[in-house]
């Protein structure tokens, strides 16, 4: 079966910078298009990144747009996401996800955990 391992999350400062992975088992990586979704405490989850199969297209949230960056190596079955001058407000746990297209998730990791203090 489909299986997506996040990993990168932490407490940090504000201002500062973190890498989260997602390494994908048991399914075509190269055919899924990927993304990161987040859920702060008594919130929805909502998407933060997408990034297409080829790796050509990418979007993004209007409140990360020039701090995050998605990307893929589709050689390591591994999404990336770059995250930094982080803020406060990003704080949440973080979700890796697999799927179709951009608004069609149909795999989830458990998700990791940013904290991000003021």
């Amino acid at each position: 079966q489909v299986q997506l391992v996040e990993s990168g999350g932490g407490l940090v400062q504000a201002g500062a910078s973190l890498r989260l992975s997602c390494v994908a088992s048991g399914c075509s990586f190269s055919s899924y298009t990927m993304g990161w979704f987040r859920q702060a405490p008594g919130k929805e989850r909502w998407s933060v990144a997408t990034i297409s199969a080829s790796g050509r297209i990418t979007r993004y949230a209007d409140s990360v747009k020039g701090r995050f960056t998605i990307s893929r190596d589709n050689a390591k079955n591994t999404v990336y996401l770059q995250m930094n001058s982080l803020k406060p407000e990003d704080t949440a746990v973080y979700y890796c996800a697999a799927g179709s297209s951009y608004v069609t998730m149909d795999y989830w990791g458990k998700g990791t955990l940013v904290t991000v203090s003021s």
